[in-house]
């Protein structure tokens, strides 16, 4: 008689803070990590259900910001920074994302975009300074929602613009 030994697998050090949400796109990586890349690519699918982006700045590089206000539907203006910190064609964006440059409250997020076939799956990886900011995070702002629809939008955007045959 044989015994296997299994040791089950260990929790991450982030799992109390961190979200992680994902997707399946149609689309190959190359055309979903496209749309990451300009401010007109962006401003027609990112944020949630309802709200609206405008930018002030943008700059797509290691190092580079994105400055921006989302617009929510009840009015309200939320500034928003990202700073990349990482980008690795067609495969990892990495960026630091919170209200302004010196946010005591910013937070990471890794984005990797990996081949599936025809389709591309796509794994947002976001982890806060603490636990007691992601559940902040989720309860006040709906953080895990907000970032289903936002990939929802990503997904419709680029399978629509895929589906005209032009880039996204």
């Amino acid at each position: 008689m044989s015994t296997t030994e299994h040791t089950p697998t260990a929790q991450p050090a982030t799992a109390d803070r961190e979200i992680v949400v994902s997707r399946s796109i149609s689309a190959p990586p190359e055309l979903v990590f496209e749309a990451f890349t300009e401010v007109r690519h962006l401003s027609q699918w990112w944020g949630p259900e309802g709200f609206t982006t405008t930018t002030r700045a943008f700059e797509f590089r290691v190092g580079g910001e994105w400055d921006f206000v989302m617009h929510g539907p009840d009015g309200t203006d939320y500034p928003e920074w990202i700073s990349w910190t990482e980008i690795t064609p067609p495969e990892r964006i990495a960026l630091r994302h919170g209200e302004h440059r010196d946010d005591p409250d910013s937070f990471e997020s890794v984005l990797t975009f990996t081949p599936d076939g025809a389709t591309t799956r796509l794994e947002m990886r976001t982890v806060f300074r603490t636990a007691a900011q992601r559940d902040e995070a989720v309860e006040k702002y709906h953080a895990i929602e907000g970032g289903r629809q936002t990939l929802g939008h990503l997904a419709a955007y680029v399978t629509r613009t895929a589906g005209t045959g032009t880039e996204p």
